[in-house]
C-alpha cells in the first residue's frame, strides 16, 4: 500500500522502525545532546508528517526509536487531537525483561495509545518479523531511524521497498546524512 488512506482506519499512515538504545550513538543515555537532538529532529519530522495529511502513526513498542516516536505522537496529540497512535506488540511479554523504569513508559503507553494491536500472544523467533511486516502493511509510509547498519530495522527497510512502501530515513546522529 503505498498512496491513499489505511485500510484499517481510512486515514494516511506512517510506521515507525529503527534501532535499538544499543546500537544509537548515544546509548541508553536520553541526557545525552546527540538523543536530545534526536529526539527532537523525530519531533520535527513528525509534525511535518501531519502537516502532510498523515494522522495514524505506527509504533512497535520496542525500546528506542519505536518508544521515542510513540512518545513524541502522544505529546503532540495535545496540539493534534486527531492523531492516532497504534501500538503493534509483537507478542504479550515484549517489555517482561525490561527495567522497571522502561517497562513503565511501556505500559504508559499501550494505555495512552489508541489502538494497540498485538500480533500474537508468545514469543517466537519470527514474531518480531510478523510485527514488523504488519506495520509496513497497513502503512503508506516507513520513518527509520536508520543508517545501514544490518539487523531489524534494515530487514524492514528492505521489506517496505520490496512492497512499494515509500521510506523516509532520520539518521541517528545528526552528523550523518540519511
Amino acid at each position: 500500500m503505498t498512496s491513499g488512506f489505511n485500510r484499517l482506519t481510512g486515514y494516511k499512515s506512517c510506521a515507525f522502525t529503527g534501532y535499538r538504545p544499543q546500537k544509537m550513538p548515544f546509548g541508553f543515555d536520553e541526557q545525552d545532546p546527540r538523543c536530545v537532538d534526536f529526539k527532537k529532529r523525530l519531533r520535527d519530522t513528525i509534525k511535518e508528517l501531519i502537516g502532510h495529511g498523515y494522522s495514524h502513526f505506527i509504533s512497535g513498542g520496542a525500546l528506542g526509536m519505536d518508544m521515542f516516536a510513540s512518545e513524541t505522537v502522544i505529546d503532540l496529540k495535545q496540539k493534534y487531537p486527531w492523531i492516532i497512535l497504534e501500538i503493534a506488540c509483537p507478542f504479550d511479554g515484549q517489555a517482561s525483561k525490561w527495567s522497571p523504569e522502561y517497562q513503565n513508559r511501556y505500559y504508559r503507553l499501550m494505555k495512552e495509545a489508541d489502538i494497540t494491536t498485538h500480533i500474537g500472544h508468545q514469543y517466537t523467533r519470527s514474531c518480531m518479523f510478523r510485527r514488523n511486516r504488519y506495520m509496513v502493511d497497513n502503512a503508506n509510509l516507513l520513518l527509520a531511524a536508520y543508517d545501514g547498519q544490518p539487523g531489524g530495522t534494515a530487514m524492514t527497510v528492505e521489506y517496505a521497498e520490496n512492497t512499494g512502501v515509500p521510506v523516509q530515513t532520520i539518521a541517528p546522529s545528526s552528523a550523518q546524512r540519511a
